[in-house]
């Protein structure tokens, strides 16, 4: 797993590496608009995750998540550090640790 400075940087390469679609998070699951499927906890796994902070404001911290699911769609899921904790199941809550 590589240690990027950027998630512009860590978005790129995972491109690169085949995670091509973009996840949305919902409360029970991912959804991937472009496909227009959803994808429950159960039948994805998190192969990497990523932490940035902001230089300017804590605000600014992210998370990217690698993610793919038992039918082989690779994907990316960017989040805000905690900001939806408390608006997801508890089964999203687990696997997105």
């Amino acid at each position: 797993m590589n240690n990027y400075d950027t998630l512009s940087e860590a978005i790129n390469d995972l491109q690169r590496k085949g995670y091509t679609y973009d996840f949305n998070l919902k409360p029970e699951c991912l959804e991937c608009a472009s496909l227009k499927i959803e994808i429950h906890p159960e039948d994805f796994n998190v192969d990497e995750m990523h932490r940035f902070e902001g230089m300017s404001s804590t605000d600014d911290n992210s998370v990217l998540y690698a993610i793919s699911s038992k039918n082989g769609i690779k994907g990316l899921l960017v989040d805000a550090y905690g900001v939806y904790a408390e608006n997801i199941s508890e089964a999203m809550r687990k696997k997105l640790r």
